[in-house]
């Protein structure tokens, strides 16, 4: 059986839920109650996995719940190496959101030469929010990208199933990688 280990980072504006959804992915809970509390820097959550449509690979995942906070913005490309997946988490109830987005494509996408599919868009709904599960009005270099919407009170383990095929996509999408640089080797 073949073991992968992939690095996702999650990141996107402050509040957004990128460590409610960090923690629930992993299976991390934390006793601290409902308050924010905004990530310093970064947190690692390490979990193994089984990505959708990857049967005879295991996957180390590491998840970076990156801070939404661009005081950190020096950190970041030590953030970014050897990552295998960026994931974007925004709250759609935030209309200043949507063109934040843009931002955080550009400096963690856009800079990486990653495939769409090692890439997703997580609009992640709080409770009681205001926004229809359907399109966002989004720029068209991140219309390319897989959408997903995410609501833990009401639908997590489709949340979970979704993720589950993005990290499949990554998994191949390192699998394609690494053979290229095997046959580049070769040749």
């Amino acid at each position: 059986m073949e073991m992968f280990k992939t690095k996702v980072l999650f990141v996107g504006p402050n509040e957004s839920g990128k460590t409610v959804l960090a923690n629930f992915l992993s299976d991390t809970t934390e006793k601290v109650g409902d308050e924010y509390r905004p990530t310093q820097g970064v947190r690692v959550l390490e979990f193994e996995s089984q990505p959708e449509g990857s049967a005879d690979k295991t996957c180390e995942v590491e998840l970076w719940d990156c801070s939404g906070d661009f005081k950190y913005e020096s950190c970041w490309p030590a953030l970014m190496k050897d990552c295998s997946g960026v994931v974007i988490i925004f709250n759609p109830d935030v209309p200043s959101h949507l063109k934040e987005i843009e931002t955080w494509h550009s400096m963690f996408i856009s800079s990486q030469s990653l495939q769409d599919k090692q890439c997703l868009l997580i609009a992640h709904h709080k409770p009681g929010s205001e926004v229809e599960n359907g399109r966002l009005p989004l720029a068209s270099n991140l219309n390319r990208l897989q959408l997903i919407h995410s609501n833990l009170e009401e639908e997590p383990e489709e949340v979970r199933q979704a993720f589950y095929r993005y990290l499949g996509n990554v998994v191949n999408a390192m699998s394609e990688n690494r053979e290229q640089e095997e046959m580049s080797i070769i040749t």
